[in-house]
């Protein structure tokens, strides 16, 4: 197995009531796959935004990463945005031990208005890219130890 997604272990999920719908392409050459949320949420208004979890972790080789970007209906017809631009999954960030994984996303709402987003909502697509390293580099051996913010702590 190269790369794909898997729901999260059962004490790192979230929304434990909720039904996981796992990262999927909508048609035969979409690049991303689809993330959806899991519960209703309300993007408050004026720049600010929320964290919502996916309860779903990513699976890669070691020298890939997973993008996520913004679907661009929510972008275009809704006015939110993905507050980090674009997320960067790490390989490493796969099981790890502060969250296993699970993938969130803070979206921000450029509207003078609350933006609600409903269950079962597209909300951001994934998609895997190779990466490289520059030459000379010196190797690295520090391993991840956390989840959101951790690396380097």
């Amino acid at each position: 197995m190269s790369r794909g997604f898997e729901v999260v272990k059962d004490r790192f999920r979230k929304y434990p009531n909720s039904d996981i719908l796992l990262p999927e392409r909508s048609t035969k050459y979409s690049a991303g796959y689809d993330f959806y949320t899991l519960i209703d949420v309300e993007v408050p208004s004026n720049g600010n935004g929320i964290i919502t979890f996916t309860d779903v972790k990513a699976y890669m080789k070691k020298d890939e990463v997973l993008k996520i970007y913004i679907r661009s209906s929510l972008a275009l017809k809704k006015g939110l945005y993905l507050l980090n631009s674009v997320g960067i999954i790490d390989s490493d960030y796969y099981n790890n031990q502060k969250n296993d994984g699970n993938i969130g996303m803070g979206i921000g709402n450029s509207n003078p208005f609350p933006v609600m987003i409903k269950a079962g909502e597209r909300i951001a697509q994934g998609i895997f890219e190779k990466y490289y390293i520059a030459d000379n580099e010196e190797i690295n051996d520090v391993i991840r130890g956390g989840g959101i913010g951790s690396t380097n702590k």
